[in-house]
């Protein structure tokens, strides 16, 4: 179980990274009339991915799996990587809201493989991540209207 764990575990984190840039890129380039709380909301969203990365990967790590490198992450993911120079509000906020879904599908399928597998840690973890990944779809919906 350890290794299917892993490597599901593996595969949350590459759409985490994803996300996390994608978020972070769209926190430094989003301009328009909702600049102010976009812009704060997208920070907001950055930092708590940044810290679920290292929780995730530090989690692979103790189940004895060595964490793949940015790039190999990257080509995993299911999220794509921004193609829009100056993409709009809405667009951004799309995107986002893409990401933050492919990631819960992703945690929600480790969630299931980790309860199955008696690994209460990497269950624990992934219910956070749904969690999360939930609320943030919530907030970037609401700004969708």
């Amino acid at each position: 179980n350890r290794h299917a764990i892993s490597a599901s575990l593996v595969q949350v984190l590459a759409e985490s990274y994803a996300l996390y840039q994608m978020t972070h890129l769209y926190h430094w380039n989003v301009q328009g009339p909702r600049f102010g709380p976009l812009h704060q909301m997208f920070s907001d969203q950055y930092n708590e991915t940044w810290t679920a990365l290292d929780e995730i990967a530090e989690r692979i790590r103790a189940l004895g799996i060595m964490v793949p490198d940015h790039k190999t992450l990257l080509a995993m993911a299911n999220i794509p990587a921004p193609n829009d120079a100056s993409p709009t509000e809405d667009v951004m906020l799309k995107a986002l809201l893409g990401g933050q879904e492919s990631m819960v599908r992703a945690a929600r399928t480790t969630l299931r493989l980790a309860a199955d597998g008696g690994d209460d840690a990497s269950a624990d973890l992934m219910t956070e991540r749904c969690a999360a990944g939930e609320k943030a779809a919530w907030m970037l919906r609401a700004h969708l209207g």
